[in-house]
């Protein structure tokens, strides 16, 4: 039996007594409220420690699920270890390939500062050591030793050149040999007039002095290495005492870390291979000693420290939020300077990303702005397949360009990755991508309603208290709560959930806020929460009062009085981005002899969707099962909604064009002051449909501006009871009697209402109560029938 609602039946209230005077008096709020499958799916997630065990958090922007996910990450990594800091270094092997370093947590930006002040003390260090009058005394008995031997071994040659009969004169390009006759150098014309067996004579003698000459080149060069072989272990051993102390107190502090000692080592080695850039300009010095130049930047930039990765200041497990996950922001990036006109690069240059920062804790990122980022999706996954992040130049990483650059040390990956996206994008990857189902193993759905308990209450109060006091708002009253929960209800659009779109709730009570100060007012009440409500609906239907203001004037036809055959007001909802609003439709049937056939005319101009297409082919369903048992159906019927010039879809009006058709071809007038909404399956059962109170408000409004009868109203399916949560207006209305719902199961109950007319039950042969709609119905398309098979024969 259809029933007609009353007034407490279309909005469920809340009580204004929630045992304090304000918010300010609850608790703060501790945890997420309301989705207890999201947090269970969550402590699994972050708990397991296997590969492939990360998070996917589904759900709905407006709920939360950012918010609350990272408040509860931050308050799980509180409890976590602290992670290592990671360092880049120079490669003293090789220099296009820097060494990755890890340290205990705030230990890499000590071990920076470290190397830093082992530089500068390691200069001045050797600077007086090379400077001290003990290396002058090492060095100078170096070079005397070696002088005396050069000098031992030039006397030797100058001997036996005077032995020989020859003088040496040394120039810039060499010794050479000039033979002496009677005590004077011999000229070349002069050598030409003495006689044959002279000149051969000289000549053998030259080539014997020649080859003691070279004989003494080779022993004076290897005096000139022995003199550099010594004077270079001499530098060594100096600088090795000199940075003695200072390279210990690194080994004492760093040595338990084998690739800092190493390194250290390492260091140490190549300071005494380079003593001549290392030190600071000295004044002119032998040769043998040192090629002294000035050190450059560049040069020195090979004992520094390149901290990528600092947890001096992280207490527990990092938790960031990519906000912009490009790839150079999520794995690091390897920047260039300029010097002398082209890009230069090295080891300090190395920037980590967030994956860097989080290793060891939790990234989150928002999934469409991942897959948005060219590359970075891809990257990602091959970081976590293989566990380790390699910074790459993203031009090397596209293969555009093959150009000789850094190739870092990959870092081992240990990180909790947290994707946040809408439930149809996990469906999609889910589908399309291979790789995610292995790397995103746990779903955490963040459900968009909450059940209507106490609990859930005193946690919403609590909410409200939270963001009360984190953005210094006015607490609410008992009054303005009751407002807020019933709204939560309305947005659920269930009498027995609320909305968990925490958005929305917490941007009703900023601006009910702004109100109650403006009025001066030290906490919220009811009456400022509806204005808020009032006002936002005031700055977004617009549209909505255009319509409703063509319908008063006739524009747009929709009837709200009288009876019609074959027409009836049906109901959609209209959406305008941040506003939907109901509106009503005048539906027409008309009825012809012809086949068995329903013409959409919404779908013959193109202008229906799959859904209403299938809604408009059920009917015929109906209409056969109910009428065609004994006879075929030999009718042509047409619907349409009036006045429609954009693009229709759903099946929630399915119903009402069914009533349309049964008007129609009963020829039984249907009631225009009532509209109807909702969908029909083939036997005959009205089914829920989504958006009813905003259908019932919409009419209502035009009603209202056309003037209310006291017999207006709409007929809903009995399942869509719950979901009623309306204004206050319209529950007035009902109060009043100005108004009526009258909610049916099937479209029997339906038509009555709507025709004030018995539907009637079938009897045993197949016909119906004498004068009832379906008898009616039954009899036209006999009727019609005998007529067609007349013009057939």
């Amino acid at each position: 039996m259809s029933q007609e609602l009353n007034y407490q039946q279309v909005r469920r209230t809340c009580s204004r007594d929630f045992g304090c005077r304000t918010t300010d008096e609850f608790p703060p709020l501790e945890g997420i409220i309301g989705q207890d499958r999201a947090v269970k799916a969550l402590l699994f997630g972050l708990n397991i420690e296997e590969l492939g065990f990360n998070i996917y958090v589904s759900g709905y922007p407006g709920t939360g699920r950012e918010t609350a996910s990272v408040s509860f990450l931050e308050e799980i990594a509180a409890k976590k270890p602290t992670p290592s800091d990671w360092c880049y270094v120079y490669n003293f092997d090789d220099s296009y390939r820097p060494r990755a370093i890890e340290l205990p947590s705030g230990k890499g930006k000590e071990f920076k500062e470290d190397m830093r002040v082992f530089v500068e003390n390691a200069r001045k260090a050797l600077t007086r050591a090379f400077e001290s009058d003990d290396y002058e005394q090492r060095r100078d008995a170096i070079l005397t030793n070696v002088q005396s031997e050069r000098t031992e071994v030039t006397q030797k040659i100058d001997l036996a050149a005077t032995q020989h009969g020859f003088l040496l004169q040394r120039t810039q390009v060499g010794i050479m040999i000039v033979p002496v006759y009677n005590g004077k150098p011999l000229k070349e014309e002069d050598f030409e007039k003495l006689p044959e067996a002279r000149k051969k004579d000289i000549q053998e003698k030259k080539h014997e002095l020649e080859e003691e000459l070279r004989s003494s080149g080779r022993l004076l060069r290897e005096l000139e290495r022995k003199a550099d072989s010594q004077i270079e272990a001499l530098n060594r051993d100096v600088a090795l005492y000199a940075m003695e102390n200072l390279i210990n107190g690194l080994v004492e502090k760093y040595g338990h870390l084998e690739k800092v000692k190493e390194h250290l080592e390492e260091a140490r080695d190549d300071i005494t291979k380079n003593l001549s850039i290392f030190l600071e300009q000295q004044e002119e010095k032998p040769k043998v000693q040192l090629p002294f130049v000035q050190p450059t930047a560049q040069q020195m930039r090979r004992y520094e420290v390149n901290s990528v990765v600092d947890n001096s200041k992280t207490k527990g497990a990092p938790v960031i939020v990519e906000l912009n996950p490009t790839y150079a922001n999520l794995f690091g990036s390897i920047e260039k300077e300029a010097q002398f006109g082209a890009l230069v690069t090295d080891f300090t240059l190395i920037r980590g990303g967030s994956l860097h920062k989080t290793n060891g804790g939790y990234l989150v990122i928002q999934a469409e702005d991942l897959l948005a980022a060219p590359l970075s999706w891809e990257t990602l996954k091959r970081s976590l397949m293989n566990e380790r992040i390699l910074v790459e130049d993203i031009v090397e990483r596209l293969g555009l360009m093959s150009t000789k650059s850094l190739r870092p040390e990959p870092i081992p990956l240990k990180v909790k990755v947290v994707l946040i996206g809408n439930p149809m994008l996990y469906y999609a990857l889910y589908q399309l991508d291979r790789d995610f189902n292995e790397l995103f193993k746990v779903k955490a759905d963040f459900d968009v309603v909450m059940d209507w308990n106490e609990k859930n209450l005193k946690d919403y109060a609590s909410f409200v208290c939270t963001l009360s006091r984190k953005e210094k708002l006015l607490p609410l009253d008992g009054s303005a709560m009751a407002e807020i929960i019933e709204y939560s209800s309305r947005l659920a659009e269930d009498q027995t959930k609320l909305s968990t779109r925490f958005s929305q709730v917490s941007d009703l009570i900023r601006e009910a806020g702004f109100y109650a100060k403006q009025k001066g007012r030290e906490y919220i009440e009811g009456e400022q929460v509806q204005q808020a409500l009032g006002e936002k609906l005031y700055r977004s239907n617009l549209i909505q009062e255009r319509i409703k203001e063509m319908i008063a004037r006739g524009q747009l036809f929709i009837d709200t009085d009288g009876e019609k055959v074959g027409q009836v007001n049906g109901l959609a909802v209209v959406g305008l981005g941040d506003f939907e609003f109901g509106q009503p439709s005048r539906i027409t049937a008309t009825v012809a002899l012809g086949k068995e056939e329903v013409i959409d005319i919404e779908r013959e101009s193109e202008l229906g969707g799959k859904t209403h297409t299938k809604g408009i082919l059920i009917l015929g369903g109906y209409i056969s099962e109910k009428y065609a048992q004994n006879a075929p159906l030999s009718l042509s019927t047409r619907l349409v909604f009036e006045q429609s010039y954009g693009g229709i879809d759903g099946d929630s009006a399915s119903s009402a064009e069914l009533y349309a058709l049964l008007s129609a071809i009963s020829e039984l007038p249907i009631k225009q002051y009532l509209a109807v909404t909702g969908s029909v399956n083939q036997k005959g059962e009205v089914q829920p449909i989504g958006g009813v109170n905003y259908k019932i408000e919409g009419f209502f409004e035009v009603c209202k501006a056309k003037g209310l009868t006291g017999k207006q109203g709409i007929v809903i399916p009995y399942s869509n009871i719950q979901n009623l949560m309306l204004k206050q207006e319209v529950v007035n209305a009902l109060k009043d009697g100005l108004f009526h719902i009258y909610a049916v199961k099937t479209i029997d109950e339906g038509i009555e209402i709507l025709t004030g007319t018995k539907a009637g039950t079938k009897k045993s042969d197949g016909s119906y109560d004498e004068g009832t709609v379906n008898d009616l119905a039954q009899r036209r398309l006999q009727k019609m029938a005998a007529k067609l098979k007349e013009y057939s024969t």
